[in-house]
């Protein structure tokens, strides 16, 4: 029985996690659309970061 409550509470999480994701995804394309221009230079600050950053 424990198993089946362990099971449920991670299909749970995962719910969680999926429906926050959807919702932080969502926010984000709203930020981009309307504020386009600090969305393209945080895109490209990112960009600099990836290409700087040192394994």
């Amino acid at each position: 029985m424990a198993d089946a409550t362990a099971q449920e509470t991670a299909a749970d999480r995962r719910r969680r996690r999926d429906r926050f994701l959807r919702a932080l995804n969502e926010a984000r394309a709203v930020r981009n659309r309307v504020r386009p221009q600090q969305a393209r230079a945080a895109r490209m600050r990112r960009a600099i970061h990836l290409r700087t950053f040192s394994w």
